[in-house]
């Protein structure tokens, strides 16, 4: 997830990345590519689960999601809606989602306060808030 999310710094766009994995081989990945593709929707986790591409909902129900940030609104209801059982989260300082939602879903989470995810996101927001404020809808 931080690789993906370092591709999407390196193309220019927000470094938030997310793997989906299924018995412990990665599925998908995905980063935020909301600036590189004009995109409204393809947040980091929208991207792993796009291209994760069409699957059961047996094998949702046994993946773990591994995302850099902690999930919005959106990624939060694709979690739910497919059945994801449990998210890793990097870190959740700079923005916390739907992690109530989630729990309240049954939904494990591991909150990992990493430091390198942190650190990236700290930085991006220092140094485009414009960039931010808009894709968190302020």
């Amino acid at each position: 997830a931080i690789r993906e999310a370092e591709k999407g710094r390196e193309e220019g766009g927000i470094p938030i990345g997310s793997v989906l994995v299924h018995q412990g081989k990665i599925i998908g990945r995905g980063h935020n590519r909301r600036i590189q593709k004009g995109s409204a929707i393809l947040h980091g986790e929208m991207d792993a689960l796009e291209n994760a591409g069409r699957l059961s909902a047996s094998v949702y129900k046994e993946c773990t999601l591994y995302t850099t940030l902690s999930p919005c609104p959106m990624c939060s209801g694709a979690i739910a809606l497919y059945g994801i059982p449990h998210v890793v989260i990097g870190e959740n300082r700079n923005f916390k989602g739907e992690e109530g939602m989630l729990a309240a879903r049954g939904v494990t989470l591991d909150i990992l306060d990493d430091h390198t995810c942190v650190d990236m996101m700290e930085r991006f927001i220092r140094e485009n808030p414009k960039l931010w404020n808009e894709d968190i809808g302020e």
